[in-house]
């Protein structure tokens, strides 16, 4: 990486050229600059120190008749400039607020947060909700839809929420009693450790309470305390809205498939959001982590609660991106997470 401009006249004509270009989308030629000007600057001063630029790397022109646009240097130079000066707008906290206020199931505010981020930002919203070492029971419901057939709903610690309807034929009132024994006996047990007591119980128990294990052995064998265990929940939201932006068809649609494979959302968070991080993260070039996303730019954070990382959220988007915008939506859903989840706990 080059190092930032050398002078504070560089310094102010390129961040208005990277301001300009994000506002406009049209390259910035000296006269624009030059109107705009603090300095009352010539349109050929400015020529000069945009032409010291383009050869320090922050800048490029498309075309010979065109003006310029900012590299990927330029925005990363510019983005170091905002850190810590980051403001969102009240009406943009409104609509946060009422999205989210209220909310007490990590996934879901996962889920909303994906939405918001999107609309928010015009860019893609993105979030993660891990099920790790939190994916302890909470509550474990059970319901007779009709003739061979159960709804099984798994809450965890987490706030993951997963239903199964199962295949079986077990009255009311003794699904009722399987979920108060487990509710009773296993709230606040792991998965894995808790499914291994079962197993153990159904055979040590049967005896004396014969009734109550079957039904619980059925439930069991038909999956209905399954957990997808170390698997994350994932939401993607807005890829429409880089269709309109991108010209390149086949990188767009590369671009695409890749959002389309969870998996690989997961690995792109995860190689770009360290846990350990506080501040919002801006990663401009995407491309060492998955190479269908060059050009792409990714502003993200961790989630938590109380310390306690629990997935994590980001927008993706072009590298024409209003960064002040979308850093201060990451950073204020980020802070809000942590104060609701906290509040429900």
């Amino acid at each position: 990486m080059p190092p930032g401009p050398p002078g504070g006249r560089e310094r102010e004509i390129l961040t208005a050229i990277v301001e300009t270009f994000i506002a406009s989308g049209e390259p910035v030629g000296s006269r624009t600059i030059a109107r705009a000007s603090r300095e009352g600057l010539s349109p050929a001063t400015i020529r000069n120190v945009m032409a010291d630029l383009a050869d320090a790397g922050y800048l490029e022109q498309p075309h010979t008749s065109a003006g310029r646009v900012p590299t990927a240097e330029a925005y990363r130079y510019y983005v170091e400039q905002l850190s810590g000066e980051t403001h969102l707008s009240h009406e943009n906290q409104s609509i946060i607020q009422d999205t989210l206020t209220g909310v007490t199931d990590v996934a879901e505010f996962m889920e909303r947060t994906s939405h918001v981020l999107s609309l928010i930002s015009h860019g893609v919203g993105v979030t993660v909700a891990s099920t790790g070492p939190r994916n302890a029971l909470e509550h474990v419901y059970f319901s007779r839809l009709s003739d061979q057939k159960v709804l099984a709903v798994v809450v965890t610690r987490s706030g993951v929420v997963r239903d199964r309807v199962l295949r079986l034929d077990i009255p009311q009132a003794d699904l009722d009693l399987a979920s108060r024994y487990l509710n009773d006996n296993f709230r606040g047990w792991t998965m894995e450790d808790m499914r291994a007591e079962l197993a153990r119980r159904i055979e040590t128990e049967r005896g004396e309470y014969q009734a109550l294990m079957k039904s619980i052995e059925r439930l069991y064998q038909q999956g209905a305390l399954a957990s997808n265990e170390g698997t994350d929940v994932v939401f993607v939201e807005g890829a429409a809205n880089l269709v309109t932006g991108e010209e390149d068809r086949q990188r767009l649609q590369d671009m695409l498939r890749t959002l389309e494979e969870k998996e690989k959302v997961v690995k792109l968070l995860g190689a770009y959001l360290d846990t350990r991080q506080e501040a919002v993260r801006v990663v401009i070039g995407l491309d060492e982590a998955l190479p269908s996303m060059q050009n792409f730019v990714l502003i993200g954070a961790p989630a938590r609660v109380g310390g306690e990382v629990r997935g994590s959220l980001a927008v993706i988007g072009p590298t024409r991106l209003d960064y002040q915008h979308t850093m201060s939506a990451v950073s204020y859903i980020a802070r809000l997470f942590d104060k609701l989840l906290n509040e429900s706990e």
